[in-house]
């Protein structure tokens, strides 16, 4: 059951709300204002007599009708909830208006991540930015809008609205990298800004599709600004201040974002960290002057997950909740992703309107952009004018998304060394090969961090190719706590590379090492994967080594270029689901 507001004050009860993909709810009862029951057809009819509904209209005018009929409990509930878990959202449905519920809070940062049910897996972002690809990131971007779409399509059929259910996506990331350490490095572009500009144009024009009237998906550029680098060092990215000149802002921190929204993003979130004092999601220089004059930015802001908290409990910028939703709201920030609180703090909203320190005028402003949103989405549009509200399950895990993956992990691969020109591999060349290290049959950590759930045969290693191409490769465990690699059986090695003329060495980090809220101590290789190439070096007699790195930041691996030994190096970035038929494709071009 679900409790509305009439806007004369009149409480009605609607039973039995389902909300479709084109937002007309259904009920078995409603009530007019004299309290005597109408059918489903008159509540039905009075709906579509509304103006925002109508489609000839143009989609600001629809967008005023809108916000017009709805209270101010109704939008401080509507900016409230922007997602995170069962309480955090999504936003409820207004039934008398015939509005649905709506879920903010989706990752389609390589893939429909996070999400319950499968989706294709493609490569982590770094190695997205390695390929250099604008065609890439459009295509990967593409396909990842059509499978959250499609599957957005199917959970609001069957009345699911949970996390990461929704089209409205918390992606790219595209802050910079500046500090190696950093555990979320894997999902940034990397540190140039004109790259990383040019890479979040292509992924948000993509991943929102072509269509001239709706957007398959919203993409939403984060953190802005002045995010990145290690989570608690100096100090926790909660109360970290961002202190930065205006030119490093300017050529640095800014460009990528600007960027994004001249691709037309719909959304922007702002980081948990203050910018010269002032936390971003308070910041009126960079959300209002900056963002919305400067740029003529029109969508919204959502902030990051606890961030609005933050500023009272980490930040202690602001005491009170008050206080808190009156700065954010005034500075330009629309939407609050709480921590899954049943009361977030924009639940104050008109506490702060009573007190002066907001106006409903500006209020209204706000909730603007997040209607304008869902009604370009086509949620107030008939079903069959939207193309995207037909894509189905079929797109999921589809043989042209596969295709897709496997050939952006192939360009995101480095060749960093190739002594002799070992690669690509020469058929019949090889008889007796090895293959070990804790990345070379590990399906988990080669996907990186905020992966979609996947159906694991479509999933291949780096041993799986090499077995193909070799038979009965020696295989073995060497590290009984994956890349961490603290539990070293060092007593394995030398079986598995006696008497071989071919030795594959697997080594990087994972998740298990470096993700978000992970950082790395530094630069060297985790465990005791420095002692494992060693060890193969001691073991293996005249055998040629070719070391495979599976990391998203820099690796400290100058003894292995030294060596004569280990004749090539590729650094393979997490390529996800396609990395042993990448490797595979790489490695067999004469084969």
């Amino acid at each position: 059951m679900i409790l509305g507001k009439l806007r004369h004050g009149i409480t009605v009860l609607v039973l039995a709300i389902v909300a479709s993909n084109h937002g007309v709810t259904s009920s078995r009862v409603s009530h007019s204002s004299t309290g005597h029951p109408t059918n489903n057809a008159q509540h039905q009819a009075q709906i579509n007599d509304f103006p925002f509904r109508n489609t000839s209209l143009p989609w600001d005018k629809r967008v005023d009708d809108l916000v017009s009929r709805l209270t101010l409990e109704e939008i401080q509930v509507q900016m409230s909830r922007g997602g995170a878990g069962d309480l955090g959202g999504p936003a409820p449905a207004i039934p008398r208006l015939g509005i649905g519920p709506y879920q903010w809070d989706t990752e389609c940062l390589r893939g429909d991540g996070a999400a319950i049910e499968n989706a294709t897996g493609f490569p982590q972002a770094i190695g997205l930015a390695a390929t250099f690809s604008r065609e890439i990131l459009y295509n990967v971007a593409r396909a990842t809008g059509q499978e959250v779409r499609a599957k957005y399509n199917d959970f609001a059929k069957r009345g699911i609205f949970a996390t990461h259910t929704g089209m409205s996506c918390f992606s790219p990331v595209i802050n910079i990298l500046r500090d190696p350490r950093w555990g979320r490095n894997q999902e940034t572009y990397g540190e140039d800004p004109y790259l990383t500009g040019v890479l979040a144009e292509n992924f948000v024009k993509g991943i929102q599709g072509n269509n001239s009237r709706f957007i398959m998906t919203s993409a939403g550029c984060k953190h802005f600004a002045v995010h990145g680098g290690p989570e608690n060092i100096p100090v926790s990215r909660f109360s970290f201040d961002a202190i930065v000149s205006d030119t490093d802002w300017r050529m640095t921190f800014l460009p990528a974002f600007k960027k994004c929204v001249e691709a037309g993003t719909y959304s922007v979130m702002c980081s948990y960290n203050r910018l010269n004092g002032v936390p971003t999601c308070a910041n009126k220089k960079l959300l209002t002057d900056i963002l919305r004059t400067e740029w003529n930015f029109k969508g919204y802001v959502v902030s990051d997950q606890a961030a609005i908290e933050n500023i009272m409990w980490a930040h202690k910028y602001r005491h009170n909740r008050v206080d808190t939703v009156a700065a954010c709201v005034n500075a330009g920030t629309n939407l609050e992703l709480s921590n899954n609180l049943a009361n977030p703090v924009y639940m104050s909203m008109i506490d702060a309107i009573n007190q002066g320190k907001l106006t409903e005028n500006l209020v209204r402003e706000r909730v603007k952009p997040l209607f304008y949103t869902r009604m370009r989405l086509g949620e107030f549009d008939p079903v069959k004018d939207n193309p995207y509200a037909k894509l189905s399950m079929d797109q999921i895990e589809s043989t042209e998304h596969q295709q897709v993956a496997v050939t952006a992990a192939m360009k995101s691969f480095v060749l960093l060394k190739n002594k002799g020109g070992i690669l690509p591999l020469k058929k019949g060349e090889y008889s007796k090969v090895a293959v070990l290290g804790p990345m070379s049959n590990d399906l988990t950590q080669v996907n990186g961090d905020y992966p979609p759930h996947q159906d694991k045969s479509f999933s291949t290693s780096a041993f799986g190719a090499i077995k193909d191409i070799y038979p009965n490769p020696k295989h073995g465990k060497v590290c009984n706590d994956s890349t961490v690699c603290t539990k070293y059986n060092k007593a394995a090695v030398p079986a598995i590379v006696k008497d071989t003329e071919l030795v594959f060495v697997a080594l990087g980090t994972g998740q298990a090492v470096e993700m978000e809220g992970k950082d790395r101590p530094d630069m060297e290789l985790p465990g005791h994967q420095k002692e494992i190439l060693l060890d193969v070096l001691a073991n293996s007699g005249n055998a040629k080594i070719i070391l495979l790195l599976f990391s998203a930041s820099p690796l400290n691996i100058t003894f292995a270029d030294q060596s004569d030994r280990v004749v090539a190096i590729m650094e393979c970035f997490f390529p996800a689901q396609s990395t042993g038929k990448a490797l595979y494709n790489l490695f067999c071009t004469y084969v």
